[in-house]
């Protein structure tokens, strides 16, 4: 089974405008449970997507993604970004201790989300035919975007949340040390991308956020697979 451009973009973009928004008003919720009201009050708290999409992170890129996947052929890894929440950690009530669980907040929700994706991948199948098919792919897509965010963001590299996670837990001096790789972070992910270890670092846990929603859902992770070798070739 061979998905033509217009169906690619009909399973991904719900999926992908999700995954992305999503990740950012679980940072500001999370960072205004803790004492930080910045995002709060400029209106990012919030599940309306019009609010965090970026022009060029929620559409550009992932759509120049899926064209290129198609006139190239092949599989393809889909990502993309929103607009960052901004987030004052000098607010936080306890700066050090809090930043890690307003980084956390962005791949907990990508999980969570990939987990609802299973079981609409789930309904599809309950309601017949008519659904299965376009129902089954669009969770595929949910379950794969939000998984790829996941580990991406889980990657130990300032200013990803895996960095801030890891500034959150070392020590004092260590964490200064730590937080200074930041300004060249972006880099670094580039240059492992690049060389192709990126994937290589990602695979793992790419494979455990798909056992796991396999196992929420009842679904078997072979046929979660199976999904996504179709929308991603």
């Amino acid at each position: 089974m061979e998905l033509n451009l217009i169906q690619k973009i009909s399973v991904w973009i719900i999926p992908v405008i999700f995954a992305i928004t999503l990740h950012e008003a679980a940072h500001g919720y999370v960072a205004k449970f803790f004492g930080d009201s910045t995002a709060w009050m400029l209106g990012r708290v919030t599940l309306n997507p019009f609010k965090h999409i970026d022009p060029v992170g929620t559409i550009l890129v992932p759509l120049s993604i899926l064209l290129l996947s198609k006139v190239l052929g092949g599989g393809f890894i889909l990502f993309g970004w929103a607009k960052p929440v901004p987030v004052n950690f000098g607010a936080l009530r306890n700066p050090k201790r809090d930043m890690l669980w307003v980084a956390i907040a962005g791949p907990a929700a990508n999980l969570f989300m990939a987990i609802l994706w299973a079981l609409i991948i789930k309904l599809g199948i309950s309601l017949g035919d008519s659904y299965t098919q376009p129902l089954a792919l669009m969770g595929a897509a949910g379950i794969f975007i939000n998984a790829v965010l996941m580990a991406l963001n889980l990657l130990p590299l300032p200013p990803l949340d895996g960095g801030r996670i890891a500034v959150s837990l070392l020590p004092g001096p260590y964490a200064y040390r730590f937080a200074q790789i930041e300004p060249y972070g972006f880099y670094i992910l580039l240059a492992l991308m690049f060389i192709g270890w990126l994937g290589l670092i990602l695979s793992p846990l790419l494979m455990l956020v798909i056992v796991i929603t396999g196992a929420f859902s009842g679904l078997g992770h072979a046929e979660i697979a199976t999904l996504i070798q179709i929308i991603t070739n």
